[in-house]
């Protein structure tokens, strides 16, 4: 149900015809949502009585016209309790339409979902990857099932969407697709609250059917990889020089924190001497187009000299010699097999292991590892940046250390502070 509905006759003083007589309006407006439709009349502006919302005088000729603008708005509020009877929900659009005579202009799931993602498909590279671009196929798809499977129908009016649509699409996915939760929620509130979000800021929902939707991810616990892992990793020997290339360039983003595809295109030209005059990693993250400036520790910028004379680093112009990122993840568990790491390696992992292991557990402050990260929040960054038992276990140390100095002095008689 609309929880606002109001009309307001009044005189469009900006339009006068030859007569100088304004066109009167009357102004629907639905939930905030205003419309204007003409009552087919105009007057002089003296005329018009615009707090009764009349006109002023008790001639016979204001009498008539008055009682017109009255059979006017009744047959505004009939019409909108005849739509209120077909449907829940009504909108300016809709009343309008149906007080001209027109057939409401249907807008339905499909095709706007499709046009979005034909779009995305189109920005591949430059605003989008191709993941991204999977994952809303994959939801346009589970959608199209979900209205076969509950409604037989092969499309829905957006209009229908609302809070029971999205819990049994949820419920879909969890049953008939065997989707974890935090896979069915990113489906629905990810990647069709999208769409949704579309239809609202193009006017064409007037509410939000998620308003009410409680769904929630589950925490993840991040999986990285700790020193003692980082140094097998390092000193295997591997007869494969491929699986040693596969190694060095997963140590690379250990030590650099940079995403498959930021360290894939990376070139000499991102390489920067920085105010320190150490050497930097400039670049911008592809998934978000943040700013991510990095200083080259030494682990790094020997991988990088390692392949400097690389045929794929000299025929390509690229930094490093990088697979393609299936065959990156296929290597890594073979890798991780090979180096009695009982993890399930993805070339991912390595992020988690810049912001837990290299960087936060050896003392570099969260601000720093999100701003190395790309992130524009510090608090994507925590979900990475697990503290380390060591790191907690080395600070309550300290802390130990200095409340024993403090309560011996206190036992020597001098003041204390704590």
């Amino acid at each position: 149900m609309n929880k606002t509905f109001n009309l307001l006759f009044y005189v469009k003083k900006s339009k006068i015809n030859f007569l100088g007589e304004s066109p009167i309006y009357l102004r629907i407006t639905i939930d905030g949502k205003i419309s204007e439709i003409s009552v087919k009349r105009t007057i002089l502006p003296s005329r018009w009585n615009a707090k009764a919302q009349k006109v002023s005088g008790s001639s016979e000729e204001s009498k008539s016209f008055n009682f017109y603008l009255k059979a006017f708005e009744q047959k505004v509020y009939d019409t909108y309790h005849e739509l209120i009877r077909d449907k829940e929900y009504v909108t300016c659009e809709s009343l309008k339409n149906k007080l001209l005579g027109k057939g409401e202009h249907i807008r339905t799931l499909i095709p706007i979902f499709e046009d979005h993602n034909n779009r995305m498909e189109k920005l591949i590279g430059k605003e989008f990857a191709q993941g991204t671009l999977e994952r809303y196929n994959i939801t346009l798809k589970h959608t199209k099932e979900f209205l076969k499977w509950k409604y037989k129908i092969s499309d829905i009016d957006i209009l229908k969407i609302d809070l029971a649509f999205l819990n049994d699409f949820e419920l879909y996915l969890r049953t008939e697709k065997s989707c974890s939760n935090n896979s069915a929620v990113k489906y629905i509130k990810k990647n069709l609250g999208k769409i949704i979000r579309i239809c609202i800021a193009n006017g064409w929902l007037s509410r939000d059917p998620f308003l009410n939707y409680k769904s929630t991810f589950n925490e993840v616990t991040r999986t990285f990889l700790n020193e003692q892992e980082i140094e097998r990793l390092f000193n295997k020997d591997f007869k494969n020089e491929r699986l040693s290339q596969v190694r060095y360039i997963f140590l690379f983003s250990c030590f650099t924190g940079l995403a498959y595809i930021d360290t894939q295109k990376l070139t000499n030209d991102n390489i920067i001497i920085g105010l320190d005059g150490n050497k930097w990693i400039y670049t911008k993250r592809q998934k978000t187009k943040t700013t991510s400036n990095i200083p080259l520790l030494p682990q790094a910028e020997r991988i990088i000299e390692r392949y400097k004379d690389h045929p794929i680093c000299l025929n390509s112009g690229r930094l490093l010699p990088v697979l393609s990122n299936q065959k990156m993840n296929a290597y890594l568990k073979e890798i991780a097999d090979m180096c009695d790491i009982n993890k399930e390696l993805t070339y991912h992992i390595a992020r988690h292991t810049f912001a837990t292991t290299i960087t936060l557990s050896n003392g570099v402050p969260i601000e720093s590892v999100s701003k190395m990260l790309g992130h524009t929040n510090i608090k994507t960054t925590q979900h990475y940046a697990k503290i380390l038992d060591k790191k907690v276990s080395e600070d309550m140390s300290a802390l130990r250390n200095v409340l024993q100095k403090k309560e011996e002095l206190r036992k020597l008689g001098r003041s204390v502070e704590i």
